[in-house]
């Protein structure tokens, strides 16, 4: 079967190893923007640490998750987010302003909505955790 999104595979499988209470997932195969959104994910303690582990082929990632994460998800197609739009976005996706996060791909690279708002810029939405 071919993988359509490596990313929304990631997240799908970390949503459900939450759910299953494990303290451990296996990611595969790896990516520079499943590294990326994991690391804003880390940044925010909604998981653990994580570790690469290179195999000469697409690496797998090691995650330790906290018990913090009550869903994460990707937005299928990656739409654009000019930054007036952004809180549009967020009222959409997220269950309140106070926790939770969207993250977008800018031109300054990936992050969260409220570093795109900090740097007044716009982007592709990538998806979203709380």
């Amino acid at each position: 079967m071919v993988r359509m999104s490596v990313l929304a595979d990631c997240l799908k499988t970390i949503t459900n190893a939450e759910k299953r209470g494990k303290r451990q997932v296996l990611i595969r195969p790896s990516s520079k923007v499943i590294v990326k959104f994991l690391q804003i994910m880390q940044q925010h303690g909604y998981i653990g640490e994580f570790e690469i582990v290179d195999d000469h082929r697409a690496s797998k990632i090691v995650i330790d998750l906290n018990g913090r994460l009550n869903k994460c998800g990707v937005i299928s197609p990656r739409f654009d987010v000019p930054v007036d739009e952004i809180e549009k976005w967020i009222v959409n996706l997220l269950p309140s302003r106070q926790f939770g996060h969207v993250v977008l791909s800018t031109t300054y690279g990936i992050m969260t909505h409220e570093e795109a708002r900090r740097k007044k810029t716009g982007g592709k939405i990538l998806g979203f955790f709380y």
